[in-house]
């Protein structure tokens, strides 16, 4: 399959030896490290950096004297790390950046046209014989001598040193906050603390860590966790919410048995009351519904539900708030076709009572 492909290409200012690769997106990740592997080869960091304006590199850039750049923020901490200073060039204007357009229009010109490449490994495998072979012994027009040479000889010992740590890939971006209290990043989500819903935030990832940022207010840290997956923090989850968020079956018996026997053996009834359908928020309603009476009364109140096969949360709530818990429970037990039952009707030994007849009720 074919895919669209770019050329990173960086050019020294003093040898104009070129370094150059092979990509295929203009992602900030992708930016970051192809400045990282041109420094390893290279052996040094340079003073200045001078990128073209990609978003990669500059966000907003300078119209006018009096203008004033804005650094992509992952772009600004590679800077930081390496020690170099980004200098990005105005707008519509190459001729401030000859160096870098004529090495470009070069490398298209004597690698990408005369080649048929169709298998990245061997092109980026050829792109490298090119850079020593053909690039870099070519006698240049303005310096009048061979870039890789002068850059042996001379450039390479005035190169900053690499530092001694290495850089840790840094992406930052912008993210919404979802009304879960979570922020979307690569496919996985991440809680913040609850009263920042809808809010903007900047996100800090590396590859071990996400850091949410409300303007400069750092918000949470998580670990990274896999696409798809989740990161929450019970403590940013309002708290009415935060319960809800456990979904096995052993959670919630255990805080119905703090309540008592009878509110676990209730609870467990409710999850078995529907061979199919989840009884899960159902219970999850139920448990913190009882937990806000005495233990006495959410007791009598899952026993009279058991008893009249009662296994939704507004019956429990009519039964406590009408005080039915306080009522003695009937002596004789319950026929079984209540259990359960759904869109039933109580048995009668008419389908019509003789007062519905005289109402004008026929058959």
């Amino acid at each position: 399959m074919l895919r669209r492909a770019w050329i990173f290409v960086l050019t020294l200012g003093y040898s104009r030896h070129l370094w150059a690769d092979i990509v295929f997106d203009q992602k900030s990740e992708t930016w970051l490290g192809l400045h990282v592997r041109a420094f390893q080869e290279l052996g040094g960091v340079p003073g200045t950096v001078v990128p073209d304006n990609l978003k990669a590199a500059v966000i907003r850039a300078a119209f006018g004297v009096d203008g004033e750049p804005v650094l992509q923020r992952s772009y600004r901490e590679l800077g930081r790390h390496y020690g170099f200073r980004i200098e990005p060039t105005p707008p519509r204007s190459p001729e401030k950046k000859g160096k870098v357009e004529s090495a470009v229009k070069y490398v298209k010109r004597s690698f990408w046209a005369p080649r048929e490449l169709s298998d990245i490994r061997d092109a980026r495998a050829q792109l490298r014989l090119w850079l020593a072979g053909v690039a870099g012994k070519r006698v240049h027009g303005t310096t009048r001598q061979q870039p890789l040479v002068l850059f042996e000889q001379e450039e390479r010992a005035a190169l900053a040193p690499l530092p001694l740590r290495p850089f840790e890939l840094v992406v930052w971006k912008q993210a919404k906050v979802h009304q879960d209290g979570h922020v979307q990043v690569d496919g996985a989500l991440y809680s913040v603390p609850w009263p920042h819903l809808g809010a903007e935030l900047w996100v800090r990832g590396t590859p071990k860590s996400v850091t949410l940022y409300h303007e400069d207010e750092r918000l949470a840290t998580h670990a990274r966790v896999g696409k798809g997956k989740r990161s929450t923090v019970e403590e940013h989850l309002p708290e009415y919410r935060r319960d809800l968020r456990h979904r096995s079956r052993s959670y919630w018996e255990t805080r119905a048995g703090k309540i008592g026997p009878e509110a676990l053996v209730y609870i467990g009834e409710v999850f078995d009351s529907d061979d199919v359908l989840s009884k899960l928020r159902t219970v999850q309603g139920i448990v913190a519904f009882l937990e806000k009476y005495p233990k006495e009364r959410a007791e009598a109140a899952s026993a009279r539900a058991r008893y009249f096969g009662c296994y939704a949360l507004g019956g429990l709530k009519r039964i406590l708030r009408q005080a039915l818990d306080l009522q003695p429970t009937p002596e004789a037990k319950p026929r079984a076709w209540m259990k359960g039952a759904r869109y039933a009707r109580r048995p009668t030994p008419t389908l019509y009572s003789p007062q519905e007849a005289q109402d004008g009720d026929h058959r």
